[in-house]
């Protein structure tokens, strides 16, 4: 198992659900953490609880990742103690609706591209040039059981979550001949904030989605990104499918009454 030990992480979506999760995670091993979210707050009250339970050394960007040129002013201007990023955990993402395709939103529609897509896309082509130059560096891609599987009104979510799977195969790919390691991680059904965004707000219906069910929770994925990023170096996790006991599938769920 590799040492994270002043190793810089970037966190994508480092506001809550996942990306908490894997900020708490990698806080407790000597890591130095650059999470980044558009909602500063709670950014700010993340980086105070790990500074305090951990003596983590935390750098704070606001950041919305469909913005391109904000994406590209955050990596380039870096301070020197910052730039040499080890390891980034493409992490921000969500869902919106759950309208068959021919009644979908247009907004909701650009809304998934930009941020799980093209937000992602930005990330990798900004920091992985850093990575090329250092020879080193992980890229961990949160992607979807969505991307396996489309389910009924999922339509352009699981698209843009096919499309993850591709550019984190693309990628691997690319960076052949090179000690850079893709990773993919593709869980199921996971209890976060994904199914409040994804109705709008409504949360009788979100909380419906969990109901009668064990779903898994943002630690358990935590957990296995943790895993893939400190096997040994010639080691690496091109991907990983994890679903709770309760899911067998992206449509086939076992809820308990």
């Amino acid at each position: 198992m590799i040492s994270l030990q002043n190793q810089i992480i970037l966190i994508t979506g480092a506001s809550s659900g996942i990306g908490t999760a894997c900020a708490r995670v990698f806080a407790n091993t000597g890591a130095k953490l650059i999470l980044a979210a558009r909602r500063l707050e709670r950014l700010q009250e993340l980086a105070e609880t790990l500074k305090k339970e951990f003596n983590t050394e935390v750098y704070l960007i606001q950041l919305d990742v469909r913005d391109r040129a904000a994406v590209e002013a955050a990596i380039s201007s870096l301070p020197p103690a910052w730039a040499d990023i080890d390891i980034l955990i493409n992490n921000a993402g969500l869902s919106r609706g759950l309208d068959k395709l021919h009644e979908g939103s247009f907004a909701d529609w650009e809304e998934m591209i930009d941020t799980n897509i093209k937000g992602l896309l930005y990330l990798t082509r900004y920091v992985v040039p850093g990575m090329v130059k250092r020879d080193r560096g992980h890229v961990v891609n949160i992607g979807s059981i969505a991307g396996h599987q489309t389910y009924p009104n999922g339509n352009v979510y699981c698209g843009t979550k096919a499309a993850v799977r591709a550019i984190s195969e693309g990628l691997k790919l690319d960076l052949l001949g090179t000690p850079i390691r893709v990773t993919s991680v593709d869980p199921g059904m996971v209890e976060t904030e994904f199914s409040d965004v994804r109705f709008h707000g409504d949360t009788e219906r979100a909380k419906k989605v969990y109901q009668g069910v064990t779903p898994l929770t943002p630690d358990d994925v935590a957990d296995v990104i943790f895993f893939c990023v400190t096997r040994s170096p010639h080691v690496n996790i091109n991907e990983i499918v994890l679903m709770p006991v309760d899911q067998a599938s992206a449509t086939l769920v076992n809820r308990r009454t």
